[in-house]
């Protein structure tokens, strides 16, 4: 393995669908971003395959969550952030101006660290994107609501307390709903910035079968610390370091063998 100052992206032949037309293909093109004059992200190149999970690791400020809240651009919500290069959803370039900023959130979803629940009714947390968009017919409103529940492996636990505030579920349901209401606007990708770090490993696991069923609708992209679970859950995983991606890989390929000293290093435990 070589020990290289520069980055070094390794993104390996595909193994998944990455044929023009498929839903949620997200690439990443020479991509830098700063916050003000702190340069957070380095030339970042990188081809997300659909209908798979990709996991981002590194230590604390490595610049992953700033490239997964770069997907839908929700870090144009900081004040003197900019960025160069490009990323492409489906092949059209996110920032190409002209871009409806909302429509692209809704195609690609976030869920948070800590679960966020509007302080109303489960049912209205999931209603709420589908009447933001225009949608007023009930029933129709009705039949989201159980689908995006269904999908989040929560109805049978929900289905006879809709109308109960969100706040009062457990933690675990609360991440599930979140997942849920991301899942009502029907994303071509869900974005997850440390879903399951503030949840006990029961949850976890819960969180992670679930994430393991949607893949097969959609891609799914996230965020952790938590070595273990980016091995055991994803399909490819990308290094980051000091805000350059250092390896791109399928992910038993990167924890058995990384290419990279640095790689090695973290997924051994050395540093991070």
């Amino acid at each position: 393995m070589t020990d290289v100052i520069g980055p070094v992206t390794m993104t390996e032949p595909p193994t998944g669908p990455m044929i023009p037309g498929t839903p949620g293909i997200l690439q990443a093109r020479n991509y830098s971003f700063w916050y003000g004059e702190k340069q957070a992200l380095f030339e970042v190149d990188l081809d997300i395959h659909a209908r798979s999970i990709t996991a981002f690791i590194g230590p604390s400020g490595c610049g992953k969550s700033t490239f997964l809240r770069s997907i839908n651009r929700l870090n144009e919500t900081i004040l003197g952030t900019r960025h160069t290069g490009e990323i492409l959803l489906d092949g059209a370039d996110i920032y190409e101006k002209g871009t409806d900023v909302v429509a692209l959130r809704q195609r690609a979803g976030m869920v948070f660290q800590r679960w966020n629940c509007f302080p109303k009714s489960i049912y209205d947390n999931i209603a709420f994107g589908p009447r933001i968009n225009g949608e007023t017919n009930r029933g129709v409103v009705d039949g989201i609501v159980e689908s995006a529940l269904r999908r989040a492996a929560l109805w049978d636990e929900v289905k006879d307390r809709l109308r109960q505030s969100a706040t009062g579920l457990s933690g675990g349901q609360q991440q599930r709903l979140c997942i849920a209401r991301a899942l009502a606007n029907d994303p071509e990708v869900l974005l997850l910035d440390e879903p399951c770090s503030a949840l006990d490993p029961i949850a976890t696991q819960r969180i992670e079968e679930l994430l393991v069923e949607l893949k097969r609708e959609l891609t799914v992209v996230i965020v952790t610390h938590n070595l273990q679970q980016a091995a055991r859950v994803s399909d490819r995983t990308a290094f980051f370091f000091v805000g350059r991606l250092i390896e791109y890989a399928p992910t038993d390929q990167l924890f058995t063998s990384p290419r990279e000293e640095r790689t090695e290093a973290y997924v051994t435990g050395r540093f991070g």
